[in-house]
């Protein structure tokens, strides 16, 4: 990869930040991705943001996603990343306000319900888990597991404002119960029927972020599972955004799920790259 400008766009979506670039030409290889996420994605030297997505060519639907966290790690999917790259691709003009696009989790759908907010139609979870005694130094969790794209443990507690996330969080993502690519790690408070507030550790982040997608996503479903809300769930993020899950899910069978929230530009600018 040349020493040049290349153009990119800074997309936000319920508080969590991406770069976003157009690399339909393939202007950045492969072996070249995750150490660019980590040079673009450092908020003190570069654009900063909680991870980095390319829009590729696909030959099975409109695009290709390919996600990489703040430190360089590819992820198969990240549910806010997925709100914004159909508003990136929208905004290229690269598709209409309906598409699919492949990532390496399944193909997704999603509509531009407005200018600021997208519809995902998920790919049916995986791997759930429900009831798994965790010890985490001086406390013992009780937490349930799904794979929403990426691994997620779900922990339902009291008070969410009073829970050391990033303390906990950490300890759990590196627990030997998920070892050896570990978990994204979500702590859930429940207020009605149907709202829930969320605050997660991201591994890749390895920190707590304003929102996590497929975080809310598995925590509502869990939530749905364990009859502790009902679908459609309303899930408020550490940045208080407002996200929305609807599914169809009992032990036996998940299906029918949309995540719906926010997905805008903040700005967009060049960057040298090389």
């Amino acid at each position: 990869m040349s020493q040049n400008n290349i153009q990119f766009y800074k997309l936000t979506a319920a508080g969590n930040d991406f770069v976003m670039i157009d690399n339909r030409e393939s202007i950045i290889p492969e072996e070249k991705h995750s150490s660019l996420a980590a040079k673009l994605c450092d908020r003190r030297y570069s654009i900063g943001g909680d991870g980095l997505i390319l829009l590729e060519k696909s030959n099975k639907a409109d695009f290709r996603m390919r996600y990489y966290n703040s430190d360089g790690s590819h992820a198969s999917m990240c549910g806010n990343g997925g709100r914004s790259i159909a508003k990136f691709a929208y905004e290229l003009g690269a598709v209409k306000k309906n598409m699919k696009f492949e990532t390496d989790a399944g193909l997704i759908t999603a509509e531009i319900k407005s200018d600021t907010v997208v519809n995902l139609a998920l790919y049916n979870p995986k791997d759930l888990k429900l009831n798994i005694s965790i010890q985490a130094e001086d406390k013992q969790f009780e937490v349930s597991c799904l794979n929403t794209g990426v691994p997620h443990a779900v922990i339902f507690v009291d008070d969410v404002e009073k829970t050391n996330v990033v303390k906990y969080g950490r300890i759990i993502r590196f627990h030997k119960e998920f070892s050896p690519s570990g978990t994204n790690v979500n702590f859930v408070q429940l207020t009605d029927n149907n709202t829930i507030l969320v605050r997660t550790y991201e591994r890749g982040v390895e920190d707590e972020t304003l929102a996590c997608g497929t975080g809310v996503t598995a925590s509502s479903i869990i939530s749905v599972i364990k009859k502790k809300v009902v679908s459609p769930v309303h899930i408020i993020t550490r940045g208080k955004d407002n996200l929305f899950v609807s599914c169809s899910a009992d032990e036996s069978k998940i299906s029918d799920v949309y995540l719906e929230g926010p997905a805008v530009v903040a700005f967009t600018g060049t960057v040298k790259v090389g």
